[in-house]
C-alpha cells in the first residue's frame, strides 16, 4: 500500500505538472484577451514536432534537450505573432461564437499542416540520457524523467508567479486585463500588450511540446490527450487564474493517478466526479480572478 501511494504521488505530480505546462498558456491568453483558444493543443503538437525535428529521437544531453524545447518555444511564439496579426487580433470585441469557430478552424488547419509535413506516422522520442533511468524511493522505482517534469512544472509556475505579481510587466498585463480602456488612457500600449500576451501563450505551448515529447507517442493527435485536462484545470482553477490552474492541475494529476492505480476498472471516472463536484460546489473556480491572472 505504501509503495502504491508513493507511485501515485510521483506519477500524479508528474501528470499534474504536464497538464500545467499545457494549461498555463491557455489560461494566460484567456486571462488577458478573454479568448478561449481551441487551437492551443494544436500548437502544443506543433511544438512537439518541431522539437523532434531539431533534436531527433535521441537527445544528446539534458541541456541539449532543454535547449531544443526553448527553440520550439521561440518557433511557436513566432507563430503566435502571425496568428495574432491575421486571426486573434481580428476576433477582439466580437461575439465569442466567432472566436470558438475561428480557433476550431485554426486547430484543423494546424493538424492539416502537420500531416502535410510529417505525415500520419507515429514517432517516439527518448528522454535525455541523464534522466533515462530510475531511482529507488522506498520500494518504488521512480523515473528521473518524471522528476524532471515535476521540477520544470514547479519552475514554470514560480516564473509565472514572479512575472505576474512581482514585476512591472505583470502589473501592466493585469491592468490591461482589468480595464483595457483605462489602461490605454494612462499611456499603456494596449495592442502591444495583447500581442505580447498571445506570443507568450503560444511560446508556453511550444515549450510544453518540447519538454513533454518523450512522454508519449508523437502524432497529430498528441495534443488531444493533454488539452482536455488543460481545459478541465482552467475551469476548476478559475478562468484566467494561473495560480488556480496550477492547483487544479495537481488535483487532477493526483486523482487520475489514484484512479488508475486503485480503481483501474473505472478508468478516468474520478476526474469527472471531481469536475462535477467543483461545478456544483464552486462553479466560479478555486481562484476566480477579479480581472485576470
Amino acid at each position: 500500500m505504501i509503495n502504491q501511494s508513493v507511485f501515485v504521488l510521483f506519477n500524479g505530480l508528474a501528470s499534474g505538472m504536464a497538464f500545467f505546462l499545457v494549461a498555463a498558456g491557455l489560461t494566460w491568453v484567456f486571462g488577458i484577451l478573454k479568448i478561449l483558444n481551441l487551437a492551443h493543443g494544436a500548437f502544443f503538437m506543433l511544438g512537439a514536432y518541431i522539437a523532434y525535428t531539431i533534436g531527433g529521437a535521441s537527445p544528446g544531453s539534458l541541456w541539449a534537450f532543454i535547449g531544443v524545447a526553448l527553440l520550439a518555444a521561440i518557433a511557436i511564439g513566432m507563430m503566435g505573432l502571425v496568428t495574432d496579426k491575421f486571426v486573434l487580433g481580428r476576433l477582439r470585441n466580437v461575439d465569442y461564437h466567432y472566436v470558438l469557430i475561428a480557433t476550431f478552424g485554426l486547430m484543423l488547419f494546424c493538424e492539416g499542416v502537420a500531416k502535410a509535413i510529417w505525415g500520419s506516422d507515429y514517432y517516439s522520442v527518448m528522454p535525455p540520457p541523464e534522466v533515462d533511468t530510475a531511482v529507488k524511493i522506498g520500494s518504488s522505482y521512480i523515473s528521473l524523467y518524471t522528476i524532471l517534469v515535476i521540477a520544470i512544472g514547479l519552475a514554470a509556475f514560480a516564473v509565472l508567479e514572479l512575472i505576474m505579481n512581482r514585476m512591472w510587466a505583470g502589473k501592466i498585463m493585469r491592468a490591461v486585463a482589468n480595464d483595457p480602456w483605462m489602461a490605454g488612457t494612462i499611456g499603456i500600449n494596449v495592442p502591444m500588450v495583447l500581442m505580447l500576451s498571445v506570443v507568450a501563450s503560444f511560446a508556453l505551448a511550444g515549450f510544453a511540446g518540447g519538454i513533454l515529447v518523450p512522454n508519449q507517442t508523437l502524432s497529430v493527435h498528441v495534443g488531444s490527450s493533454f488539452i482536455l485536462y488543460a481545459f478541465l484545470a482552467v475551469v476548476i482553477g478559475g478562468l484566467g487564474s494561473i495560480r488556480g490552474t496550477f492547483i487544479a492541475c495537481i488535483l487532477l494529476g493526483l486523482v487520475e493517478s489514484a484512479n488508475a492505480t486503485f480503481l483501474p476498472e473505472y478508468g478516468g471516472i474520478a476526474v469527472y466526479i471531481l469536475l462535477a463536484v467543483f461545478l456544483v460546489a464552486r462553479p466560479q473556480g478555486l481562484f476566480p480572478p477579479q480581472g485576470a491572472l
